[in-house]
C-alpha cells in the first residue's frame, strides 16, 4: 500500500518539499543544476552562433539530455531505490531554504553590494542602500516562483519529469536568456520557453502571497502594469510582495550598462532599509504552511481511495 502512496506525484512533492525544508538544498560539486550549467556553457563555447536556430538546438538538446540522464538512472535502479532517489533528487531541485539564506546573507554582509552580485544580473556598483534592499526583495519574490512554486507545480502535474524539464528550461533562461547583443537571438527560444512554463506559476505565486496578506484586490493593479513590465511573469510575484508589504519595488534598473525602465509597483514606503528585507523574508513561514497544505490536499484528493480502505 505504501508503494502506491509513494508512486503518486503529490506524495513525491510532499516528501521533497518537507525534506528540502528540513535539510535545505544540498550544496555539492555535482549538483544537477551545476552540471546542467556546465553542459550549457560547453555547448555555447563550442557551437555558439548569433542565431535563433542555434539557440533552439541548445534548448532542445538540453531538455533531451536532462530527461535521458534521469531515464537511465531509473533503468539502473531497483524500484525501491528509484523511489528514494526521486524524493532526494526532487528535493535537491528545490531551493526554498537556500533562497531564504542567500538573501538573508546579503543583508547581513559587511559588503551587501558584493554579495548581491552573485544573486542578480543588474549592475550593482552604483546602487544606493535602498536600491540594494529593493533588489534583495525583488530577487526573493521572483525566485520564490522560479525556485519553489513553479518546480512544485510541475512536480505535482508530471512527477519527476515535470520538475526536470522545468529546471532545464529555467537554467537555460538564467544563463542565455538575456536581451543583449550576445544572447538576443541565441537565447530567444530559452527565454520564450521559460516565459511559457512560468506563465501559470507566476500568477499562482502572486495570488498566494496576496491572499496570505489580505491584499488580493491589488491583483488588478499588477495586471494593469504587467504589459509595461519587461518580464510579464516576474511582475506578478514582485508586485505581490510590493503591495503586500506596502513598499515600492520596480522602477528603472541598469542591466549590462543599459537602463531598463520598469513601472513602480506598490505604494507607501519607497526608501527601503534592512527591516523591509527581513519583513519580506518573514513571509516564508506562512507561505511554507500554505504550500504544505495545498500539496497535502492534493495528496488526499489523489489517494482518497487508498486512504479509506
Amino acid at each position: 500500500m505504501w508503494i502506491n502512496f509513494l508512486n503518486s506525484y503529490s506524495a513525491l512533492a510532499l516528501c521533497a518539499f518537507v525534506l528540502e525544508n528540513i535539510f535545505g538544498s544540498i550544496k555539492f560539486k555535482f549538483h544537477p543544476v551545476y552540471l546542467l550549467g556546465k553542459y550549457i556553457r560547453f555547448f555555447e563555447n563550442h557551437f555558439y552562433k548569433d542565431s535563433v536556430f542555434a539557440g533552439f538546438i541548445l534548448s532542445v538538446l538540453t531538455i533531451i539530455v536532462s530527461v535521458v540522464v534521469v531515464v537511465l538512472i531509473k533503468l539502473l535502479l531497483p524500484a525501491p531505490y528509484w523511489l528514494i532517489f526521486e524524493v532526494i533528487f526532487a528535493s535537491v531541485l528545490l531551493a526554498n531554504r537556500l533562497l531564504y539564506n542567500e538573501v538573508k546573507n546579503v543583508v547581513l554582509s559587511e559588503n551587501p553590494k558584493q554579495k548581491l552580485k552573485y544573486l542578480v544580473t543588474r549592475d550593482v556598483d552604483r546602487l544606493s542602500d535602498s536600491d540594494v534592499y529593493k533588489a534583495c526583495i525583488e530577487t526573493y519574490a521572483e525566485n520564490l516562483n522560479d525556485a519553489v512554486i513553479a518546480p512544485l507545480f510541475y512536480l505535482l502535474l508530471f512527477g519527476i519529469w515535470g520538475i526536470v524539464v522545468y529546471k532545464a528550461v529555467n537554467t537555460l533562461d538564467s544563463m542565455v536568456g538575456y536581451r543583449n547583443s550576445r544572447y538576443e537571438k541565441f537565447g530567444k527560444i530559452s527565454a520564450r520557453l521559460d516565459d511559457v512554463l512560468n506563465f501559470i506559476p507566476a500568477r499562482l505565486t502572486a495570488i498566494l502571497v496576496l491572499l496570505l496578506n489580505n491584499k488580493l484586490k491589488y491583483i488588478k493593479h499588477i495586471n494593469s502594469l504587467a504589459r509595461h513590465y519587461p518580464s510579464f511573469n516576474a511582475v506578478y510575484p514582485i508586485g505581490a510582495f510590493a503591495y503586500s508589504l506596502e513598499i515600492c519595488l520596480g522602477g528603472p534598473s541598469v542591466y549590462f550598462g543599459k537602463t531598463v525602465f520598469k513601472p513602480t509597483l506598490g505604494y507607501n514606503k519607497c526608501t527601503l532599509d534592512k527591516s523591509d528585507v527581513f519583513y519580506a523574508l518573514n513571509q516564508k513561514t506562512k507561505i511554507d504552511i500554505a504550500i504544505f497544505l495545498v500539496i497535502l490536499i492534493s495528496f488526499i484528493l489523489e489517494n482518497w481511495r487508498l486512504l479509506i480502505k
